[in-house]
């Protein structure tokens, strides 16, 4: 087997590592005990340019619509999302970030940088910057 046969058992380890881990140290770092799900809610919403909605979410998470319309309703609730009239649709709900969901946002995504950071600390900038943009392009193929 080649090194690249591997790559995706080494994904998926780290998938999993983090998976158990991330929650409680991305509340320290954002300085919110938010729960885990707003900032996966909050990530789906954003990732849409347009206007993101139950569906996006839904999409974006893997869920079936009822399932991301409860996750929604929670984010909502703590207010981190608003929900207005859509204005392609009226019969939906456009969902956006208020100030509180851009801070958990900005909080969450500072952490992000932190922890690649620290996890490639003993790396030689090239290979980090390498490796980052590779991250960065299958992340973005996978969502596209």
């Amino acid at each position: 087997m080649s090194e690249a046969d591997e790559g995706g058992p080494a994904l998926f380890r780290l998938v999993r590592f983090w998976s158990r881990r991330w929650a409680g140290q991305a509340a320290t770092r954002t300085g919110q005990a938010a729960h885990v799900q707003h900032i996966l809610v909050l990530e789906a919403v954003h990732t849409d340019p347009g206007e993101a909605t139950v569906g996006t979410v839904a999409h974006q998470l893997g869920l079936d619509h009822s399932g991301a319309s409860r996750m929604v309703k929670d984010a909502v609730d703590a207010g981190y999302l608003e929900r207005a009239t859509s204005a392609h649709d009226r019969r939906r709900a456009a969902l956006r970030l208020t100030d509180s969901g851009h801070a958990l946002l900005a909080g969450a995504r500072e952490w992000q940088r932190h922890a690649f950071a620290d996890l490639t600390a003993s790396w030689d900038e090239p290979d980090r910057l390498r490796f980052a943009a590779y991250l960065s392009r299958l992340a973005d193929e996978v969502g596209a």
